[in-house]
């Protein structure tokens, strides 16, 4: 481009002074405006994105910054979302009413809603992109740069634009009228040539109507674009040949319709050169001759691909919030439900000893009852409304159950081993999120091997060479392997990228192996992949062992869970109930009584209340979370905390919302059997009374 400058210039008479000043023009300034009612936020950004060649401009209210807004030009708008009288959703959506300010980039500093509900409320309202505080300055000035860089970007392509007009303008005095032409001409030409050049857009002309399409191109972007270069579309009917069948009815109607119409906008599926499927945008015009007679099409290319890709990921993130949603409602009902069934059952087991057959049948029903609330569970876990509960797994009970659900899901074709190393220690995980990333691993793996194969799971210790003044890091490996068709590298550069999926539409979502990323760094694992094509696949999981127990601390014996329900005595001291379910409520008053406490019961926080005021003996408060009415039992929580400091709390849920906190207080999840109640109850009530002989 500095060449064909310099040979426009250089026949105006122009001196090497005036050349350059217009190839080199001053550097374009930015101004940024900040907008926050705490002086002191606006300080801490002025100096994070203080820069010689930004202009800052601070405003302190709503009012100031749409006055600011109104009368200069912004680069982008940094902008608090709480502010009095007016908060920052407000304050955008007026910026983007005004024709001037409706294209400036806004981006949202928030301390609080990071949920989805408030962030798309943003997005709505005309926000780019959000920067939660306490701000990461690193952060924030990497955001603001991309910004400022677009912004100078626009500003020099305007000045280009200036510089050329400014340039013709003095050809057409030097020059005259038609070597000005010719040269607007000319330049014209290598602008376009240019812009086609970087853009996945192509143009081209073809004869109107007729079964045989063939398009003349004007330049080569078409075999960037699809890998045919523009003379074998010429030569033959290539574009019908690669369009997709089930397409072609659709598209041939719109075509010989097109003289009349004037204009068409074609949206289908395409082959490339490499037989990947692109989605192509085709925007046709008709060119007519001077007597309005249609005598060609003109058409422009644009491969939108990516823009079908995004569209399809919202449909997937629009599936995975439906799930979420209805997963949550049912959640709390549903293990309401659970808890009654299995605090029943436990409860007659105590009425059963010496009859085997009976305990192993209440047995098998609570187990069964438990297996209904890992689907909740993992419904839950696959929408991201539910936090993981990590317990200890020992991978010699894990894994040949493990082996048994694999063999019924992969099939006969599917050869399975396993190789454990002996004396695996324990590591913490959730159990049903982990057994979930496994068979994930195990189908993604079948579907690799659709003519059958071997897939290997060795599991052994990998300790890590201890570092002078640090302990020896002690982790477990599991390592899943198969004999499939493997991965290319662009495949496994993107194998974790949520929503990325080489599977057919309808056969895949692209979400597992994000999941099992984010379950496995949630852990405090690492996870790595190894594939090249045709050579298989192998995922390594690293999990870090669990720490060794103490050897004084209390836990509950599998032989007394399984076949007692009273392992401690309450000695008559007061539990108060609070739980809104009337059965469920039963239930935890009969298991309690069975323990030989003393009972009182409430249906709502505030009958909760007036019994703590009224019976000053209750030793522990035993509530669940979500209630009806104003305050839910996290609420009482922190009341109780107020008033009653030393006050054991016990909190179980069905379901914790997003907006729901319970950190600080002991949680059951429910459904749970009687035996993590006394658990529980013996830790608080140990804690409360000091050493305490409970037994």
């Amino acid at each position: 481009m500095t060449d064909q400058l310099d040979f426009h210039l250089t026949g105006t008479g122009m001196s090497p002074g005036q050349r350059s000043a217009l190839t080199e023009p001053e550097p374009v300034r930015a101004k940024i405006l900040i907008v926050d009612d705490d002086q002191r936020n606006l300080l801490a950004a002025s100096e994070v994105l203080a820069d010689p060649a930004i202009d800052l401009v601070l405003a302190n209210s709503p009012e100031e910054a749409l006055r600011r807004a109104l009368r200069e030009d912004f680069a982008l708008i940094l902008l608090d979302v709480q502010m009095p009288r007016m908060d920052g959703y407000e304050v955008a959506a007026l910026i983007r009413s005004r024709s001037r300010t409706s294209c400036v980039p806004i981006l949202f500093l928030t301390a609080h809603n990071k949920e989805d509900m408030h962030i798309f409320r943003g997005y709505s309202a005309g926000a780019v992109d959000y920067v939660f505080k306490p701000i990461q300055p690193l952060v924030l000035k990497s955001k603001v740069d991309v910004f400022v860089d677009l912004y100078r970007k626009a500003e020099e392509i305007k000045r280009k634009a200036a510089a050329e007009k400014q340039l013709l303008l003095e050809n057409l005095r030097v020059r005259g009228e038609k070597l000005v032409a010719e040269q607007a001409l000319r330049r014209r030409e290598e602008h376009q040539a240019a812009v086609l050049r970087g853009l996945p857009i192509a143009l081209y002309t073809s004869a109107l109507g007729g079964e045989d399409r063939r398009l003349h191109f004007t330049n080569d972007s078409i075999k960037r674009i699809t890998g045919f270069s523009r003379e074998a579309f010429a030569a033959s009917n290539l574009w019908g040949a690669q369009l997709e069948p089930d397409d072609r009815d659709r598209i041939s109607a719109d075509l010989r319709t097109v003289s009349e119409t004037g204009a068409v906008a074609l949206e289908y599926r395409w082959r490339n050169a490499d037989g990947t499927e692109r989605h192509i945008l085709d925007q046709i015009v008709v060119n007519r001759d001077e007597n309005g007679s249609p005598i060609e099409l003109f058409g422009m290319w644009f491969d939108v691909t990516e823009r079908k890709e995004l569209e399809l990921s919202l449909q997937h993130a629009s599936k995975l919030e439906a799930v979420g949603r209805l997963t949550g409602g049912i959640a709390h009902d549903f293990n309401n439900m659970l808890s009654i069934v299995i605090g029943n059952l436990d409860l007659v087991k105590g009425s059963l000893k010496g009859d085997e057959k009976a305990l192993r049948r209440v047995e098998s029903a609570i187990e069964g009852a438990h297996r209904c609330a890992e689907l909740t569970s993992r419904l839950l876990a696959f929408s991201r409304r539910s936090p993981l509960q990590p317990r200890a797994l020992d991978f010699t009970s894990f894994i040949p159950g493990l082996i048994k659900l694999l063999e019924r899901t992969l099939g006969e074709r599917i050869t399975i081993s396993t190789n454990l190393e002996e004396g695996l220690p324990e590591v913490c995980v959730d159990h049903a999120q982990f057994e979930a990333a496994l068979i994930n691993l195990a189908v993604n793996a079948r579907d690799a091997m659709p003519d059958g194969g071997a897939l290997d799971i060795r599991i052994k210790c990998r300790e890590a060479a201890a570092q002078e003044g640090l302990e020896e890091v002690r982790s477990v490996e599991i390592a899943v392997a198969d004999s499939g068709m493997g991965m290319s590298p662009a495949v496994l550069a993107r194998v974790f990228e949520p929503f990325f999926t080489t599977k057919e539409v309808g056969k895949g979502t692209g979400l597992g192996l994000s999941m099992v990323y984010g379950f496995v760094q949630q852990s405090g694992g690492t996870i790595a992949v190894e594939s090249s094509p045709d050579q298989g696949t192998r995922f390594v999981i690293t999990l870090p062992v669990l720490a060794s127990r103490s050897a004084t601390s209390e836990e509950i014996d599998p032989v007394a869970a399984t076949g007692s329900l009273n392992p401690m005595d309450g000695a008559g001291r007061a539990v108060l109930v609070v739980e809104d379910d009337a059965d469920v409520r039963s239930t935890v008053i009969s298991t309690l009584e069975a323990l030989a406490f003393k009972v009182f019961s409430a249906q709502d926080v505030n009958e909760a209340l007036r019994l703590l005021q009224i019976e000053s003996n209750i030793a522990l408060v035993f509530s669940d979370v979500n209630m009806p009415g104003a305050m839910n039992g996290i609420d009482l929580g922190h009341i109780i905390r107020q008033r009653w400091p030393d006050m054991p709390i016990l909190l179980a849920s069905g379901y914790l919302r997003e907006d729901q906190d319970a950190n600080g207080f002991s949680l059951l999840q429910k459904p749970y059997r009687a035996t993590e109640l006394v658990e529980s109850l013996r830790g608080l009530l140990r804690d409360a009374r000091g050493a305490m002989t409970l037994e």
